[in-house]
């Protein structure tokens, strides 16, 4: 599968002081586009995350793609690490995830392993900003390819 460059929209609820800190969560839409089986798809998701410790969150997310045939759907579990760092308004962050992507016959649903690098950059008390690279490993017997792609996203607070 071939992705596109994803518009992430992140709006975060803060429970306590830094955009990363525990018990805060953020809720964010997908949009974008796709080229798969040779045809072009509208990607369309939502997404939630949990900082179950400070500069740790967990979450899980669901993508349809629209438009064209074979119905595609994915659901990805990610776990994201933001590394602290003093003084500064950006923060480093590694992350991996578990992708499963449902296809309709005749092609077999598959599996990603994947991971992210990145920076996220606090643009202001209640935003940040963050790109990366996301490298995915697939675990299916037919197609064993690994792929990467850019990451953008941006977060607002409320």
């Amino acid at each position: 599968m071939k992705k596109a460059i994803l518009l992430l929209l992140l709006i975060n609820t803060i429970h306590s002081e830094g955009i990363f800190s525990s018990g805060n969560k953020n809720f964010g839409v997908t949009v974008g586009t796709d080229n798969s089986f040779g045809n072009s798809y509208t990607v369309v998701g939502a997404n939630v995350n949990y900082y179950v410790i400070d500069n740790l969150s967990v979450g899980a997310s669901y993508n349809a793609f629209l438009g064209d045939s074979p119905n595609i759907n994915e659901v990805t579990v990610p776990v994201t690490y933001h590394i602290p760092i003093e003084g500064v308004s950006y923060r480093p962050y590694v992350g991996a995830f578990y992708n499963q992507t449902f296809i309709d016959t005749p092609y077999d649903n598959y599996n990603i392993w994947g991971g992210r690098i990145g920076v996220s950059l606090q643009t202001s008390m209640n935003s940040f900003m963050s790109l990366g690279w996301v490298q995915e490993f697939s675990t299916s017997d037919k197609n064993r390819e690994k792929k990467g792609y850019p990451e953008i996203s941006a977060g607002f607070s409320f």
